[in-house]
């Protein structure tokens, strides 16, 4: 008997012709018409319904494609087992290899060669729900019998939206938007879940067991039944004890920066191993970010990796810009990482949310990037309205009566103030203490610093003011003069005019200023006379948008503000005679060891004197794309100091595989308040790249992973006890 139906799309004729058979067959052969197997995805053979019940849960739920000897239907068996009749029939796929390799056995030994279904239009859909408009639902009002009709699909919906009513709405490629928030949510939740074994979160339990061993899969994981309690093996989705104290070890450490998250540590137990109490926004910076750093030093690698991958595809599609060239890709990407997460979890953990990710890519094509239509933004809005709320007892009430009042307010205001006048109860955006988007954020503390490190500080910012560049330029050409011999040694004219720029500055100025059409800047005047001896520091400051912190006072929060990261044109050496460096673009990553405040009378600069990791053994790149630094390996000495407004705000996390390395995550580039010169800065979105992820692909996928065995239970004794 034919059976290929039952792969087919169960709104194809195919499929319709199928389960007709199938039923007739069933029927023929029952004892009891009343009390038939149900072959649906959902009953698989264990309830029994009558035949009419049966087709509806087969159309709704569809039919188990491992059913495929009806045995529980009156088919006789065969004298070769099923698995064993079909390999002799299943051609070799060069993707999967031949029947009983590794691979195929990880899927079943079934390919799947259907394509697809192409997603219906929405006159496709209103034409199949006509009729069901205005139907009540309830035990009292049943579904009407369907009658199939010619070349009719059997309908998947139970009413018409109301949202048809509208002429446009069955034109529309997209109707009814995917809340890209929860799914993330969802999916982060099901995999912590099933990794911590998480009662009532996890897509592992008996259940899903005896589900695999009915399905003649993975029949190694079922239990061990004992006197009292049954254990089950632990399976390749499981963390072993071991490795759930290092998983939440490293959450527990974890000390990310100010407004990235929230306290990290307060979401991890350890005394039950498991995250708790973990918002949307929670998912979704440990789904993206937190995550594949936390599974660096647990599961088997293949595991390991198909995990990662499903987290940098959600790190991709929730992208500020997006390559719309990509996209292809990116779809394919993802079905081959849900193919590999197939692989290693049980097909309970594959419910509608993993299978929603699906439609994702399809959505950013047509609708655009996800962060223009996801929840964040109402969810923060909800924190308004709930700061309405002054009677707890009407809550409703008090939120529409100042949401009325806030709108009058600002209506009256825009039509009735003169242009410039304040706002009655309004506060406006305050620029005060700001300077070129920065102010302190404690107190000063005066010092007396060393002459060398005041010169250092003082070179620093001349080398990055504007004004100060002919001069750099000037100085160099006059020290190929002095010293003829020296002109192709670089590094050696590079120090000296380090060492002798800032008097030669000084006295430079001091012969321009007595022209009487000079073009000296009044702050280059300035700078050129030196700073103060006496330098303000402080524990923190503001700089667009971004608090940065002293390392001494990280030491004192629970939060990592000291971290910092530059992009510098740098000269590289090969050795310490090497005489002829070469300049390039080099990332430099550092702490804050101490905020200046370097005073030039006039004005003042900020600076941050910091201990940077050294460039060549210090840093390294791993094959997923993670930065990795030492921090104890420090380097650069000569060169502490750096413009405050010039780095941007990483944090480190101790890695899982070495605690003598760390690995860096950048921060997103704030919004901040502009100057007075700058009124719309403050509308500013950056991109959000914490790193620059490296997605493995397919073809490579087994050179990453190496050639392990398609095992599925972990070594070792440990396992889950399951009362009887």
């Amino acid at each position: 008997m034919d059976k290929s139906w039952m792969h087919a799309d169960r709104r194809s004729l195919k499929f319709q012709i199928g389960v007709d058979n199938f039923l007739k067959f069933a029927l023929a052969n029952a004892s009891d018409k009343s009390s038939i197997c149900c072959p649906c995805m959902k009953c698989c053979n264990i309830d029994e319904f009558s035949i009419r019940v049966i087709k509806d849960h087969i159309y709704f739920n569809g039919i188990c494609t491992e059913y495929k000897q009806w045995k529980w239907h009156g088919e006789p068996s065969t004298m070769n087992n099923d698995r064993a009749a079909e390999s002799e029939t299943v051609d070799f796929h060069p993707d999967l290899g031949e029947v009983g390799d590794e691979n195929s056995a990880a899927f079943d030994n079934t390919i799947e060669n259907d394509v697809a279904p192409i997603p219906l239009s929405g006159e496709e859909v209103l034409s199949r729900v006509k009729g069901y408009v205005g139907r009540k639902f309830g035990k009292k009002n049943p579904i009407p019998p369907w009658k199939a009709g010619d070349n009719q699909p059997r309908p998947c919906w139970k009413k018409q939206s109301v949202f048809f009513e509208l002429d446009y709405w069955k034109y529309l490629p997209v109707r009814h938007v995917l809340d890209v928030m929860h799914i993330e949510k969802n999916c982060c939740d099901a995999i912590l879940g099933t990794l911590l074994n998480i009662p009532g979160k996890s897509k592992d339990g008996a259940a899903a067991r005896m589900d695999m061993v009915r399905m003649g899969i993975r029949t190694d994981l079922q239990a061990t039944p004992g006197p009292n309690r049954s254990k089950f093996p632990l399976a390749s989705w499981n963390l072993l004890l071991a490795e759930k104290k290092i998983f939440c070890r490293s959450f527990f450490g974890m000390k990310v920066s100010s407004c990235f998250t929230s306290n990290v540590r307060n979401l991890v137990s350890m005394e039950d191993l498991r995250l708790v109490g973990l918002k949307s926004h929670d998912c979704h910076t440990i789904m993206q970010i937190l995550l594949p750093i936390a599974l660096r030093s647990v599961l088997a690698k293949p595991v390991r990796y198909a995990i990662i991958r499903f987290c940098l595809f959600f790190k991709a599609i929730c992208s500020k810009v997006i390559d719309v060239s990509k996209l292809k890709q990116m779809q394919a990407d993802l079905v081959d990482t849900v193919c590999l997460l197939e692989k290693f979890f049980p097909p309970s953990f594959f419910d509608i949310m993993i299978h929603l990710t699906i439609h994702l890519v399809r959505e950013v094509e047509l609708c655009g990037p996800v962060f223009l239509r996801w929840m964040y933004p109402f969810e923060r809005y909800m924190k308004v309205f709930k700061g309405y709320v002054r009677n707890r007892n009407f809550p409703e009430g008090c939120i529409a009566e100042n949401y009325i009042v806030e709108e009058a307010i600002e209506f009256c205001s825009d039509r009735f103030l003169d242009e410039g006048a304040t706002t009655a109860g309004i506060p406006s955006k305050s620029l005060s203490g700001l300077c070129n988007g920065c102010k302190r954020l404690s107190g000063s503390v005066m010092i007396a610093v060393p002459y060398k490190q005041l010169q250092l500080a003082h070179l620093c910012v001349l080398r990055n003011t504007e004004d100060a560049t002919p001069y750099f330029i000037e100085h160099m050409e006059f020290l190929k003069l002095i010293f003829p011999d020296m002109k192709k040694k670089k590094k050696w004219l590079r120090e000296k005019q380090n060492a002798t720029f800032a008097d030669w500055l000084k006295e430079r100025v001091a012969n321009e200023m007595m022209l009487p059409h000079n073009q000296v800047s009044e702050a280059l005047r300035w700078m050129a006379g030196g700073p103060r001896d006496l330098v303000p520091t402080y524990s923190g400051y503001h700089v667009n948008g971004v608090d940065f912190s002293t390392k001494d006072q990280d030491n004192k929060r629970t939060v990592q503000n000291s971290g910092v990261h530059l992009v510098a044109d740098a000269m590289q050496v090969a050795s310490a005679k090497d005489n002829n460096p070469k300049t390039r673009d080099m990332d430099f990553y550092g702490v804050i060891r101490e905020i200046w405040e370097v005073d030039y009378y006039k004005f003042r600069v900020p600076l941050f004197k910091c201990d940077w990791v050294e460039s060549s053994k210090g840093i390294k790149v791993d094959e997923l794309g993670f930065t990795l630094v030492k921090l104890n390996r420090l380097g650069h000495s000569n060169d502490p100091f750096v413009l405050a407004t010039h780095v941007t705000q990483v944090f480190y996390i101790e890695d899982p595989l070495d605690s003598d390395w760390s690995v860096v995550v950048r921060c997103p580039d704030r919004d901040y308040e502009g100057t007075l010169a700058d009124e719309e800065s403050d509308q500013i979105e950056v991109e959000h790249q914490p790193f620059m992820p490296t997605m493995p692909s397919v073809d490579t996928f087994d050179d990453l992973v190496g050639h392990h065995p398609s095992i599925h239970i972990r070594d070792g004794n440990e396992g889950i006890w399951i009362d009887n």
